[in-house]
């Protein structure tokens, strides 16, 4: 079998991956970068079934990672979006409470929002929410008008091409899945499902098998991967005039998902969802889908219990709106009470690669290691698309320290 010789190999062709790869190349021309992805196209599984939106930054912890580069990530996105032509639309949205229970926790994530630096933001009234989206009724609400919408699959394939086209010697490889690693001396061979990939250094970027991979290379990891599925409804013809750009609850600071939203995409349709439910696959999009090797990793695994057990009320909320379309609908109702059942189609859906400790917490912020000559992204929640650029800086100055790149 061939090898291939490069001086990085970075695993994992979604946003995260093509980012890092990018910004890596772009401090580094003349390094020979290699992206392995094992799907047929980049962007096939995160990047390519998120909900399309450029977050602002407003609802994340002041100081987390998470914060600094959403803020700092969104507005490199917008950039670079308007350079290359990537089809967005700073469209600006509002975060509504429909109820008094909600209104200490929306000036919480207002003041989030004013801590990190986001733009646009204000507090408006009930009339004013009225004015912006006629069809929601709520009580008070957020304006956020640096949110928008934007295409991630057309992003990642410009990583994609800009990396092929302006490094000599990058490449990205299709159909490639890492499934072993060897080191030899100071370099690594990933052995894959096609030919072997000599590396100097490593970096992985691989999402839904994170942890995983990190496993298979050496590194381990404290945590472990579990996913949740997001089912989407699309608003019909009819209902889709009921929407005019983004709509958004309060979070639930007692759970771990933000909730059921509505979300104009750039092709002009409206999504309305997710809710969030245990997969029994991790890149299984149907809810019929199951693996015996991903059930019995996710179960066995003492963080998830722990957290089932912490959180089955709302586990079993999320499932009724997964089975059930008029529980899904009442949800949606919260913010638009003249919502039908003719107004929502079944849509796409999506799964969400949730890092958990042993102990069962959430990992909320980005996680990214590093172990001799390998970095590792162990943890990459949203608004992780929002933030690639951003990551793809960190990944770039962490591999600059850790590898003495020059």
């Amino acid at each position: 079998m061939d090898t291939l010789s490069f001086d990085i190999v970075v695993i994992g062709g979604g946003c995260v991956g093509l980012a890092t790869a990018y910004k890596i190349n772009t401090r580094y021309p003349h390094l020979k970068i290699a992206v392995l992805e094992k799907e047929n196209r980049v962007s096939a599984h995160q990047t390519g079934r998120n909900s399309g939106v450029i977050h602002s930054g407003i609802y994340y912890k002041p100081g987390s990672y998470k914060a600094e580069n959403c803020v700092n990530g969104r507005r490199e996105l917008v950039a670079f979006a308007k350079e290359y032509g990537i089809k967005h639309d700073i469209c600006g949205k509002v975060i509504v409470a429909t109820q008094e229970d909600e209104l200490a926790h929306m000036n919480k994530v207002y003041q989030n929002g004013i801590a990190n630096g986001v733009e646009d933001i204000r507090l408006i009234t009930a009339q004013e929410i009225k004015d912006i989206e006629p069809y929601c009724e709520g009580i008070a609400g957020i304006w956020v008008g640096c949110t928008g919408i934007i295409d991630y699959v057309g992003l990642t394939k410009k990583l994609a091409e800009l990396l092929e086209q302006k490094f000599e010697g990058s490449k990205i490889f299709l159909n490639t899945e890492a499934r072993d690693f060897i080191r030899e001396g100071d370099k690594t061979v990933i052995k894959t499902n096609r030919q072997n990939f000599e590396a100097k250094y490593i970096v992985a970027c691989a999402g839904l098998q994170s942890d995983r991979i990190a496993q298979k290379e050496g590194t381990g990891s404290d945590t472990a991967i579990v996913g949740f599925r997001g089912d989407y409804y699309n608003l019909s013809e009819k209902g889709r005039s009921k929407v005019k750009n983004l709509i958004y609850p309060v979070p639930n600071p007692q759970f771990p998902f933000l909730g059921v939203h509505f979300t104009r995409m750039v092709n002009g349709e409206v999504e309305c969802g997710p809710n969030a439910v245990f997969v029994f696959k991790r890149e299984g999009y149907k809810k019929t889908d199951f693996s015996f090797r991903d059930t019995a990793a996710a179960l066995s695994y003492a963080g998830t219990l722990k957290f089932f057990a912490k959180h089955w009320r709302f586990g079993l909320d999320e499932y009724r709106g997964a089975f059930s379309k008029p529980y899904f609908l009442k949800r949606l109702q919260k913010l638009i009470p003249s919502l039908t059942s003719a107004d929502i189609i079944p849509g796409r859906a999506g799964v969400r690669a949730m890092a958990l400790s042993r102990e069962g917490k959430m990992i909320d912020d980005f996680k990214i290691e590093a172990a001799h000559n390998a970095i590792h992204v162990l943890n990459a929640p949203s608004p992780a698309a929002t933030a690639a650029l951003a990551i793809g800086n960190a990944v770039q100055e962490t591999a600059t320290k850790r590898f003495g790149l020059s």
